[in-house]
């Protein structure tokens, strides 16, 4: 049955960081190449995204925008629907991406010189974020068990001093696509509150869960965890959005929301008319768009799974519960990690990112981008078939 998300849409000189930037980045023409790098989809958003901008160019003004109740509304919605979570509207602040978020949640809670506990591998702009800070980056490792990331708690209290102030969370986790479970977050969580750790908890890849695994909103944990904690979500990575650069952040401590709020206040931040009106007909109209979405981008995990694994011996893919993004680990594959680099990109022309600017745990590891049409997760296999082939003949000699 043919998909919506089976059309290949040519993204190439359309301003894309994906496309048009893969070039410079890896030296792989976009004519050539295949982008599975960078966490956008390859993908149309649902058509009332498209439809609110086609009414606002007829419209034509562009103004500051006012009257963000619907917005909010629209949020508490989804929230509310998706993940049990009732939020308050005076809970919200609208911040340009979440990235942005969370920097501002460290300028706002911590001084330059303090620690901010992470759980490495991670998302590569948590580290990037914390020391342009100018603060500490800890760097808590995941364990690897049974093809996935588990906390480390026996060495938790071993890594952290009196000046770490901040965990930063990545609740699903980005590359590893664990959905950490409430046991689990629970116990990091009243971990933080025992030391006075303020717990900022990036959300953002919550909605897309491709198994039976269900998110845990960390703000719904108890009463206690909730009040220590600043939760960063957006429409961006649910349904292609991330150009619109918009992200909601919410507190439900109103000491703790004065106080990032006056952050945002020196920063000059304010919401923006396209994006929070992206959002919101997001939100009220994609439903039936994100269960096709999940099916789909479930549909691609088996494909490079088998294929990838079959075409290079050795490799093994984490199966992700939540993402698009496929983290695959190549430290048994009977080459130096930097000839398979170059085979992957040099060879196959595929543009994906390297493991190690995930930090600790990701140094033998690439991440793929699977938020694209069938087809190109197909031309993928067969490019790593061919590269790859003396490694088949020999595991089979």
């Amino acid at each position: 049955m043919t998909s919506i998300f089976d059309e290949k849409i040519d993204r190439r000189n359309t301003h894309s960081l994906k496309w048009d930037e893969m070039e410079n980045r890896y030296g792989i023409n976009a004519d050539e190449g295949l982008s599975m790098w960078v966490a956008d989809m390859d993908f149309r958003p649902p058509q009332a995204v498209n439809d609110m901008l086609v009414r606002a160019a007829e419209h034509g003004i562009n103004g500051y925008y006012g009257n963000d109740a619907p917005y909010k509304d629209s949020i508490i919605s989804w929230m509310k629907r998706h993940h049990q979570f009732d939020v308050n509207p005076e809970w919200i602040s609208t911040v340009p991406g979440v990235v942005a978020g969370y920097s501002m949640a460290i300028q706002a809670f911590s001084e330059e010189g303090d620690g901010v506990l992470v759980f490495s591998p991670v998302y590569h702009a948590f580290g990037r974020a914390v020391r342009d800070n100018k603060r500490r980056l800890i760097e808590s490792q995941l364990i690897e068990r049974d093809g996935a990331y588990y906390m480390d708690f026996d060495n938790l209290a071993d890594q952290i001093d009196e000046r770490t102030k901040i965990m930063l969370l990545c609740s699903p986790h980005n590359p590893g696509g664990r959905v950490w479970t409430a046991e689990e977050l629970t116990r990091v969580c009243e971990f933080c509150l025992e030391h006075d750790i303020l717990i900022v908890s990036d959300e953002i890849h919550h909605d897309l869960i491709l198994d039976a695994s269900r998110h845990v909103v960390t703000a719904k944990l108890s009463e206690a965890i909730a009040e220590r904690t600043v939760t960063f979500t957006s429409a961006s990575k649910t349904f292609n959005l991330a150009g619109f650069a918009t992200a909601a952040c919410i507190i439900s401590n109103k000491d703790l929301r004065d106080a990032y709020r006056a952050v945002a206040v020196a920063c000059g931040v304010h919401s923006t008319p396209l994006g929070s009106q992206a959002t919101t007909e997001a939100y009220n109209n994609g439903d039936e768009w994100l269960t096709e979405l999940r099916t789909y981008l479930a549909v691609n995990q088996e494909l490079l799974i088998e294929g990838l694994e079959a075409a290079i011996p050795g490799a093994k893919v984490m199966r992700m519960a939540s993402t698009y993004l496929q983290w695959v680990d190549f430290k048994d594959v009977d080459l130096p990690f930097n000839e398979i680099v170059s085979r992957i990109q040099k060879q196959a022309k595929i543009a994906v990112n390297i493991g190690s600017t995930f930090g600790k745990g990701g140094e033998t590891f690439l991440r793929f981008n699977l938020a694209c049409p069938k087809s190109t997760v197909e031309e993928a296999i067969k490019r790593l078939e061919e590269v790859f082939s003396d490694l088949r003949v020999q595991a089979t000699a």
